[in-house]
């Protein structure tokens, strides 16, 4: 593995160990057990950050939207006569099928189902409640993660397509901090954090695809058990399975899986929007991103202080969330950065941002708005079934109520595996990268490694402590990446304002 940096070999062993530590009982380590001593590390982030993963990613959203309307929006993410590699249909479908395929499927019925009887604020099951929920399921699907997302992709592909540095994440820090620094102990520092986040942001989304599986088809088969032993499998044999994709490249594997993804996505989609309440779900959808544009300030910067109670779910919903994407950012960013060559900033951002959320926003309100339906005007204990058995049977507790409901519970399993298998395979192609020195094609032995390092760790915090447990991973794995962001941006902003002095002497020289 000639390609192979040191970024590769501490991050593997980093990696390793955790994996290691995750194995060993709590008997064997009462106190430092992997789950006490990470509960406790998240414990205090929660509690003495939620304001800073809070206002970062706010700020990320300023800046992002800052760019679209800036005199930098016509530069190219690549060189001035480059036209886009990809059409947009296959790049929309790359981009969203990496970004957050799984976490949709699985939180699409379950999370505003969830906030309808454990509301922000307010009384829950009323129809105010209801349309808080969803306003707060598009808050957290929405500009804010897209945002994070297109601030670190546009570094990236920025500084490898326009200014040929290598690309890997400590390259977008060359003009803050100097290419001896980035090349030094620094950008190494830099780059494992952006592995170990990636490793852990991944983990977690394998480990809710792994849950949503089992659970399905324990809901749907009940011969079966919903054990780890189940779940196990369930990650061996996907691991088999993106492994098989990873190794036939970017061209083909990803491509195509991300494409079968969209349209099993679009499909599931249209037919439940048809054959549930079509009409409720459209009022729901219009309503409720209206409500969103509006209240989008205002929530951006909700915390609650004077309230305990409110305080917990801010922490366990918005404040994961926003550090869950930010775990995610190094892996979609390299992997939106990847595709997104010979677009415009202002381009690249704007579809970064509208598309997803507007899909995402549909989504929500055709699963979610269904779900709340059969709740409140048929009288369906949905909530029940999913308090018993977890949030991840919601979306097969919710089709039971919808004709071909068997089928499309199938279906549905069948798009969290393609899901899956498209996550974990962009995600050892992009840690193939990061730890190669930013090489386009990483050799496949360092993607297979990788592979099954992810794997292992999403076994690990399965075993350790199931959802809470994959929770905490990539709340602890997003803090140290956040500072690394921020100098990004400023970075950025630095670059932008020397290429944009450039421009303006160009034209002034064709002037004269």
């Amino acid at each position: 593995m000639k390609q192979v940096t040191k970024v590769f070999y501490i991050s593997a062993a980093i990696a390793l160990l955790f994996i290691i530590w995750g194995t060993i009982s709590a008997d064997t380590l009462p106190t430092w057990n992997l789950t006490n001593v990470t509960d406790k590390i998240q414990g205090f982030l929660t509690e003495k950050f939620g304001w800073f993963y809070l206002l970062s990613a706010t700020g990320f959203l300023v800046f992002a939207i800052f760019l679209i309307f800036s005199k930098f929006g016509n530069i190219k993410l690549g060189k001035p006569d480059e036209e886009p590699e990809y059409p947009y249909i296959t790049w929309f479908a790359m981009l969203f099928s990496a970004g957050m395929g799984i976490g949709l499927v699985f939180w699409g019925a379950a999370e505003p189902l969830s906030h309808f009887h454990a509301p922000p604020y307010g009384e829950p099951m009323t129809d105010e409640t209801a349309k808080v929920a969803m306003r707060y399921s598009f808050f957290h699907w929405g500009f804010h993660p897209w945002a994070i997302y297109a601030v670190l992709a546009l570094a990236l592909a920025y500084y490898k397509f326009r200014k040929n540095a290598p690309g890997v994440i400590s390259a977008a820090l060359t003009p803050l901090i100097g290419e001896q620094r980035v090349k030094g102990p620094i950008g190494i520092t830099v780059d494992v954090i952006a592995v170990f986040a990636t490793i852990f942001g991944v983990a977690t989304s394998l480990g809710l695809g792994a849950l949503q599986i089992s659970a399905g088809l324990a809901y749907l088969f009940p011969g079966l058990e919903d054990t780890f032993t189940l779940q196990l499998s369930i990650i061996v044999i996907v691991t088999v399975l993106f492994m098989i994709s990873a190794m036939t490249g970017l061209n083909k594997g990803i491509k195509y899986l991300s494409n079968t993804n969209i349209v099993l996505a679009i499909s599931l989609m249209v037919f439940l929007l048809f054959a549930g309440p079509t009409n409720f779900i459209m009022d729901f959808f219009t309503t409720s991103f209206g409500s969103y544009i509006q209240n989008l300030p205002q929530m951006s910067f909700r915390l609650t202080p004077f309230s305990e109670e409110n305080s917990s779910w801010v922490n366990g919903w918005t404040i994961f969330y926003w550090a869950w994407w930010i775990s995610w950012a190094p892996f979609v960013g390299t992997f939106i950065a990847r595709v997104s060559r010979g677009r415009t900033i202002r381009e690249f951002i704007l579809g970064v941002l509208l598309v997803p959320t507007i899909f995402g926003a549909l989504w929500f309100s055709v699963f979610g708005g269904t779900a709340i339906s059969l709740e409140f005007f048929d009288g369906h204990d949905i909530q029940s079934v999913v308090s018993d058995m977890g949030s991840e049977v919601a979306l097969f507790a919710m089709l039971e109520y919808i004709p071909f409901g068997m089928v499309i519970s199938i279906i549905g399993l069948l798009l969290i595996s393609t899901f899956f298998v498209t996550s974990a395979d962009s995600a050892t192609f992009v840690l193939g990268m990061q730890t190669t020195g930013g090489s386009l094609n990483p050799k496949n032995q360092v993607k297979f490694t990788w592979g099954v390092i992810q794997a292992g760790a999403a076994a690990v915090l399965l075993w350790q402590g199931g959802l809470t447990a994959l929770q905490t991973a990539a709340i602890i794995a997003a803090f140290p990446f956040t500072f690394i962001m921020i100098m990004i941006c400023f970075s950025l902003l630095k670059s932008f304002k020397e290429e944009a002095k450039k421009i303006n002497l160009k034209k002034k020289r064709e002037n004269e």
